[in-house]
């Protein structure tokens, strides 16, 4: 019934129920985009979105989704929400800084004002002895650990195997490595339904 009317754009903000399906998810939520911009024959407009809160029933998988759709549809952007979250409730009370950075992505992609809208994410990684150098994207002013010392990274070497990590910044890299893996091969960020993470950028949206 919304279809004849003329949008600016659209915001979005779920995913609890696919949090089983996640790989379905990376197909699935970027058709829905297309139906919709198809639908509206108003072109690619903004579809800006939430990434799901941290809770005890939601997957990392599905954040990855998440990510992986907002970089390969154009004209999207995605409000992480990891300091927000609740353990034990899905729509956690904290309204406010969702809208806000909801906001500040609307300003960027559908009114074209060039300012910081996301978090830092990461771009890529080189290896360096037994350290991991991590770079990343939308680093704003300068990456930040908020409240201490940076947490939430853990690395694993060629078995595969992830365990806890040191993280440090320095400069506009992350600095990862861990005394029991001599050759990193793969860090994980946040890999856990209820992340302990503190990544941000100064402009303070989280990673």
């Amino acid at each position: 019934p919304l279809q004849p009317y003329a949008i600016a754009g659209a915001i979005w903000y779920q995913g609890e129920a696919n949090s089983g399906r996640a790989t379905e998810y990376r197909t699935l939520f970027p058709a829905m985009i297309q139906n919709w911009r198809q639908a509206w024959g108003e072109g690619e407009f903004p579809f800006l979105f939430v990434q799901i809160a941290p809770h005890q029933g939601m997957t990392p998988e599905i954040r990855e989704a998440q990510l992986l759709s907002w970089q390969k549809v154009p004209r999207t952007a995605m409000a992480v929400i990891t300091d927000i979250g609740n353990e034990t409730d899905i729509h956690p009370k904290q309204k406010e800084p969702v809208g806000g950075r909801l906001a500040l992505a609307a300003r960027a992609i559908a009114y074209g004002e060039k300012i910081p809208y996301s978090g830092p994410v990461y771009a890529s990684m080189k290896v360096k002895g037994d350290q991991a150098v991590l770079s990343f994207k939308h680093i704003g002013t300068d990456l930040m650990a908020k409240g201490g010392d940076l947490k939430g990274f853990t690395i694993a070497g060629e078995d595969g195997h992830f365990t806890s990590a040191t993280a440090t910044i320095e400069g506009d890299k992350v600095i990862v490595s861990s005394p029991s893996v001599a050759k990193p091969v793969a860090v994980r960020y946040g890999w856990a339904n209820v992340p302990d993470v503190n990544l941000f950028n100064k402009e303070g949206l989280p990673a």
